[in-house]
């Protein structure tokens, strides 16, 4: 870090930071003397560091990165514009630059901002345009020819923009203002004790992490062999913030909720890696004793022959033998650090089981790939009473059956099934209005809290009701 520099303030080697040109987004590690493409430019963050999250870059010549510094734009008094455009005729004829000509001035060095200054002296029908379409064109020019970058510090918003415009799929369509509203919906706050189930490559678990700043405790539940963390790393969280990140396998929920829960299930590699080990030495003394053995006899048929072939052949030998006895120490070494990373894991995943046996969490997000009900009637019994919990779901079919599911059940109050709607705006002097394209879905939000079940009384009430119904039926059946 360089001196006078404040980590979270300013560009720091080793941060992950997020490069925006215009409303296009990419997250990447400030490394020096490492090429990053984008946007069909390549350049290198080395002149980046230390300065201010926020600040707007050119690149010049050589993929270096200089801070921007802003020109006065002319005042309205000295623009010359027209009334309308309806003389103006697109027949490619009124710009006096050509394509070698730009060419030739981007070969000088000269800057874009300079570019785009002689593109509109040279055009012989910008001063007929009016003054909203000059600046439009000035606009749509300075996005073709000036390199310009701006670095910003990863948030969720930033991060769940890029995530929905680049690579949507891999968190399930999942838009940015759903996100929030699970976030608002979920009461997500500092000291909380959260579960989080989702499938949106730790997008949402950053998102959670955000919001409680590294105060309370969050248990992740993972299908598979473990937790996908790609978007989560993107946040450049400090290491303090996953001391209270657990995690916990969704193949074992049933197990635990029934008392079965135990490590034993695990599987053991370090086992499988003794018994490679063993093989591996017995196989190594095998071939030693035999490379004694012809040692024995090759000594014995060349007494007579050169003594430095002899020697040389001794030396080879006995390298071969050095390095099969450190290769077996290395294989010891990688089993002992198996068996470590075993006992550790095996470890965390007690921890977390006694956490989750306490049924104390202060609320559920759920945002996966798998069908919401049994994973939500399962996390559920984790819950603390009068608690909010939030299931995403790409589609309505699967959360109307969960809907259904929780009613039935019981122990849930204030369900509500919602989809957001959202529309961007152009706010512009004049000329602000509904943009003509928009998204078309966002997915769709089951929120509700919890209460207390109680499924004795559940049970009786149910019955009562079915003898209660049945007369009223038959009675309808006589009337009519």
């Amino acid at each position: 870090m360089e001196a006078g520099t404040r980590p979270g303030l300013h560009i720091c080697e080793g941060d992950c930071a997020v490069l925006k040109r215009d409303d296009v987004f990419k997250a990447v590690p400030v490394l020096r003397r490492r090429k990053i493409i984008f946007e069909k430019q390549w350049f290198y963050l080395d002149n980046a560091i230390g300065h201010i999250y926020g600040t707007t870059f050119e690149v010049t010549s050589g993929g270096n990165l200089q801070p921007k510094q802003e020109m006065e734009e002319t005042t309205p008094e000295t623009k010359e514009a027209g009334t309308d455009n309806r003389n103006i005729v697109d027949d490619g004829k009124s710009q006096k630059l050509t394509h070698d000509d730009i060419k030739a001035l981007k070969d000088k060095g000269i800057k874009g901002q300079e570019i785009v200054q002689q593109l509109i002296e040279n055009s012989t029908t910008f001063r007929d345009k009016t003054e909203f379409a000059q600046d439009k064109y000035i606009k749509k020019k300075k996005k073709k020819y000036e390199a310009v970058i701006t670095i910003v510090r990863p948030s969720t918003r930033i991060l769940s923009t890029m995530y929905y415009a680049r690579e949507p799929g891999k968190i399930n369509h999942l838009r940015y203002d759903t996100l929030a509203q699970m976030l608002t919906l979920g009461n997500i706050h500092a000291g909380n004790k959260m579960i989080v189930m989702e499938t949106c490559a730790g997008l949402v678990l950053g998102a959670v992490m955000e919001r409680m700043g590294g105060y309370g405790s969050i248990i992740q539940m993972y299908p598979g062999g473990g937790p996908v963390r790609a978007a989560t790393s993107c946040f450049g969280f400090p290491k303090p913030f996953f001391n209270n990140l657990h995690e916990f396998p969704l193949s074992k929920v049933d197990s635990l909720l029934s008392g079965t829960f135990s490590t034993e299930t695990l599987p053991s590699e370090p086992e499988d890696n003794a018994l490679v080990e063993e093989e591996s030495n017995g196989s190594i003394d095998e071939k030693q004793a035999s490379i004694q053995e012809t040692e024995e006899e090759s000594t014995e048929t060349a007494m007579e022959s050169n003594q430095t072939e002899e020697q040389e052949t001794m030396d080879i030998n006995a390298e071969d033998i050095g390095f099969k006895e450190n290769q077996g120490k290395e294989n010891k070494e990688n089993v002992r650090e198996k068996q470590r990373k075993q006992q550790e894991r095996r470890k965390k995943l007690i921890e977390t089981a006694a956490l989750l046996r306490e049924k104390n969490a202060d609320g559920l997000i759920v945002a996966s790939k798998f069908h919401p009900t049994p994973l939500l009637l399962s996390l559920l019994e984790f819950v603390a009473p009068s608690r909010p919990f939030v299931v995403y779901c790409q589609y309505k079919e699967p959360l109307l059956e969960c809907y259904t599911k929780l009613r039935e059940r019981g122990g849930v109050i204030n369900l509500k099934l919602s989809e957001t709607w959202l529309r961007s705006y152009q706010v512009l002097p004049d000329r602000s209005h509904p943009k003509l394209t928009m998204s078309g879905g966002g997915g769709y939000l089951l929120s509700g809290i919890t209460v207390v079940l109680d499924k004795s009384k559940c049970d009786s009430s149910n019955l009562e009701a079915l003898k209660m119904e049945e007369p009223s039926s038959k009675k309808r059946k006589s009337a009519s």
